[in-house]
């Protein structure tokens, strides 16, 4: 299971994606995850499913590293599509529903088509969400993004914002989550080596006996930072000490193509939400 989560690793591969500016790539990143909420039309979703298979494939990066880090939140995914589906309601009062049933007087689980079209948008928008995400991750070095959020962040400088550590704090998470997920599989073996049973039982059995996990893990944690801490110290690292970096980035023709095709794409996609909210949604467009 700690193995499928991949945010915050990065594969190295000699590709479009992975050549492009970070700071681009950050940006388009968030201009894609506000732009999935405003998709309406399962038609757009399958839009959006091509433009996120043909970015994995010109970057270069395995579907399954992708598809990995979408199994590392199914318990997620299923209890939010549940929600959706039993607590949405239909579209108007005359609407039947499509399943009904009572456990007992006074209290009925309904299933609305509504429900149904609510609980797969919900279910799209967060897998996309999260491979959106991955891919950044996955073509963008720790360092590199760190940089992209330093360069970003820059105007901020105006109102004594710590730009530099608020990006040297970001790094660092980013680095620390592959240890981090490696050190609780190392916990988690030598558990079972000596007996432990992380597999059969109840929800409530398995909690408790992830329990023990948790101690060694945070001190595992807190010595890491410790060494970290020490060894910046060492050099006389100064967080607020006006630096420069060592690679420049630059804007290329990658980014700007990149751009334009981004920004194509969503502005059709805000074009066809207005329209839907504007005449209450063509059939083929809406649904």
């Amino acid at each position: 299971m700690l193995r499928d989560v991949t945010f915050g690793q990065y594969y190295p591969a000699d590709s479009f994606v992975h050549k492009m500016d970070a700071r681009i790539k950050l940006v388009l990143t968030l201009l894609y995850m506000v732009g999935i909420f405003f998709v309406q039309s399962f038609v757009v979703f399958g839009f959006v499913t091509v433009l996120l298979l043909a970015v994995v494939l010109v970057s270069r990066v395995p579907l399954r590293s992708v598809l990995r880090s979408v199994r590392g939140i199914v318990v997620l995914l299923v209890f939010t599509a549940i929600l959706n589906l039993f607590f949405t309601k239909g579209a108007d009062a005359s609407e039947q529903p499509l399943w009904a049933w009572s456990p007992w007087n006074g209290f009925t689980i309904e299933i609305y088509v509504n429900g149904l079209k609510s609980a797969a948008k919900i279910f799209l928008r967060l897998v996309y969400l999260v491979v959106g995400s991955c891919i950044l991750t996955l073509t963008t070095t720790p360092v590199d993004l760190t940089h992209a959020v330093e360069s970003l962040l820059k105007p901020l400088r105006v109102v004594k914002f710590p730009v530099h550590e608020f990006a040297l704090i970001m790094s660092l998470t980013l680095s620390f989550i592959p240890s981090l997920i490696e050190e609780t599989d190392r916990i988690i073996r030598a558990q079972k080596a000596r007996g432990a049973d992380f597999d059969t039982g109840g929800l409530v059995k398995r909690a408790k006996a992830f329990v023990p996990i948790l101690i060694p893990l945070l001190v595992g944690g807190f010595r890491r930072a410790e060494e970290l801490a020490n060894a910046m110290n060492s050099r006389c690292y100064e967080g607020a000490t006006k630096r420069t970096c060592m690679r420049v980035m630059k804007l290329s023709w990658r980014d700007l193509v990149a751009s334009l095709v981004m920004v194509i794409f969503f502005t059709g996609v805000f074009l066809l939400y207005g329209m839907s909210s504007k005449w209450g949604g063509i059939v083929w467009l809406y649904y």
